[in-house]
């Protein structure tokens, strides 16, 4: 998708598109998200979009893809998971991970696991079927969609004023920042095995 077709969808469908787009990125369906609110915050740069009304659309759609998911958790549980999940990348090897990773501090999984591509779609449904108290949820999911989208998004907003980003390259920083976040955790994981050993 090129920038052009970003906006002119924008321009057609209103910053209702961003809420769309991030809202079924964390239902489960298979989105860039990170890469688009970088590329959102570039645009801002820009003055290409508004700031304020992107931050909006953005909060929003995530939020309320947190809740739908977590809804869904609830209601109709784990055989609905197990039987659709594979649809939007929720295979069992990645759900029993989700399991071991949430089970040990629930509260930092939801609030901090938008930073895990995967374990974010994954946490909403857990917390659901794990009857994780709603308001507790919602409270953390809030908290977790600002501190995820805010500082994505300044981050494109500040590097598209100082420097010019090939909007064709923007899928690629967000690979390489999911790669340093792995390289991170796995020096931490060696660390530790050192230090238990």
């Amino acid at each position: 998708m090129t920038i052009e077709s970003i906006l002119n969808y924008i321009n057609v469908y209103g910053y209702v598109v961003i809420f769309i787009c991030l809202f079924f990125g964390i239902v489960g369906i298979p989105a860039p998200e990170e890469s688009l609110l970088f590329l959102i915050g570039v645009l801002c740069g820009k003055h290409k979009l508004s700031l304020d009304l992107c931050m909006i659309a953005s909060m929003l759609g995530v939020f309320t893809g947190m809740l739908s998911a977590y809804a869904c958790g609830k209601y109709m549980g784990y055989p609905f998971i197990k039987r659709f999940g594979k649809y939007v990348g929720i295979t069992e090897e990645r759900w029993e991970k989700a399991v071991a990773f949430y089970s040990k501090n629930v509260m930092k999984t939801i609030m901090f696991g938008f930073y895990l591509p995967g374990l974010r779609q994954i946490s909403p449904y857990f917390a659901g079927i794990t009857k994780i108290p709603f308001r507790k949820f919602g409270l953390l999911s809030l908290f977790g969609a600002i501190l995820w989208t805010i500082p994505v998004m300044s981050a494109g907003f500040f590097a598209g004023k100082i420097f010019y980003i090939n909007p064709a390259y923007i899928p690629f920083a967000g690979i390489v920042s999911f790669l340093l976040f792995l390289t991170y955790v796995w020096f931490r994981k060696r660390k530790r095995t050192r230090l238990t050993s």
